[in-house]
């Protein structure tokens, strides 16, 4: 049981983290310096775009709700799973 939440925990986490890099990274300068833009120029031309850095935020947005609804899964899981185990502990004897 431990192990399980544990995971569900570092799943959450590494998802919020992910979604909210991909929210921000898109409207940064940091963006505008990437290898591959330089080397491709219709590569950065496309990637310069307000389209293609508003679809990288919407992916990152819907990243980070998923580790958010995770998180939540977890606290609500957490509750009901030792009630759950009780009820079938007490059924058993």
């Amino acid at each position: 049981m431990i192990i399980r939440v544990f995971t569900s925990l570092l799943f959450a986490a590494y998802f919020i983290e992910v979604g909210l890099v991909l929210v921000i990274t898109p409207w940064l300068a940091f963006w505008d310096q990437n290898y591959f833009a330089r080397v491709l120029p219709s590569l950065g031309a496309i990637l310069e775009t307000a389209a293609a850095r508003g679809a990288v935020t919407g992916v990152g947005l819907v990243t980070a709700i998923a580790g958010f609804l995770e998180l939540a899964g977890i606290f609500v899981r957490g509750g009901t799973a030792e009630v759950t185990e009780g009820r079938d502990a007490g059924a058993g004897t």
